[in-house]
């Protein structure tokens, strides 16, 4: 997918720069950009994405969604100025991924007590009803059969995306995940 198209899918205040390129990837950790990646910078608890973009850039970012722009700009780059890229980031891994949560029957647990043994039961029940089914939760993610590691409650939303795009490769029809109150503050379901 070309950037041009990708980045309809999220409302922006400004851009500066024009980068139309394929998208290899989007990400919003520097120390995971590749060529022709998106950074999205995302405010966090311990560190700001906003002080990684240069770093990003030299991993070979064409494009850096944020909501403050840099002291200095790369001519080849395209900057996309957003209220809340946590937001941004569900909305452009949703369309990179070409919207898998449509594609399930998706259904999230959340609450304080239960999140995985709820998820895990339902996935076992529609699993033993012969069909292929998915489960991200925090003990481990299942895609129908096979077993993925896994690193919290609720990755966060470009991990969310590619996993459900893998469960709809897989030919899975349902999908059970645990989504963390926290989760849902960061905008990690979004999109």
């Amino acid at each position: 997918m070309t950037w041009t198209d990708l980045k309809r899918h999220i409302k922006y205040i400004d851009s500066r720069g024009n980068s139309s390129f394929e998208v290899a990837g989007i990400d919003l950790d520097s120390r995971h950009i590749k060529t022709d990646y998106v950074f999205i910078a995302v405010r966090g608890l311990k560190s700001d994405g906003h002080d990684f973009i240069s770093k990003a850039i030299e991993s070979g970012a064409k494009a850096i969604v944020c909501e403050q722009y840099p002291e200095s700009f790369e001519s080849e780059i395209e900057y996309i100025k957003v209220v809340d890229s946590s937001i941004s980031v569900g909305l452009v891994a949703s369309a990179f991924y070409d919207f898998p949560s449509t594609k399930l029957k998706l259904v999230g647990v959340t609450g304080t007590n239960g999140k995985t043994t709820t998820a895990t039961m339902l996935y076992r029940l529609i699993e033993s009803f012969g069909y292929k089914a998915g489960l991200l939760s925090t003990v481990r993610n299942y895609i129908h059969d096979k077993v993925l590691d896994a690193s919290h409650t609720t990755p966060d939303a470009v991990r969310v995306n590619q996993l459900l795009a893998d469960m709809v490769a897989a030919g899975c029809e349902y999908a059970f995940m645990e989504v963390s109150s926290h989760a849902m503050k960061q905008n990690r379901v979004q999109g």
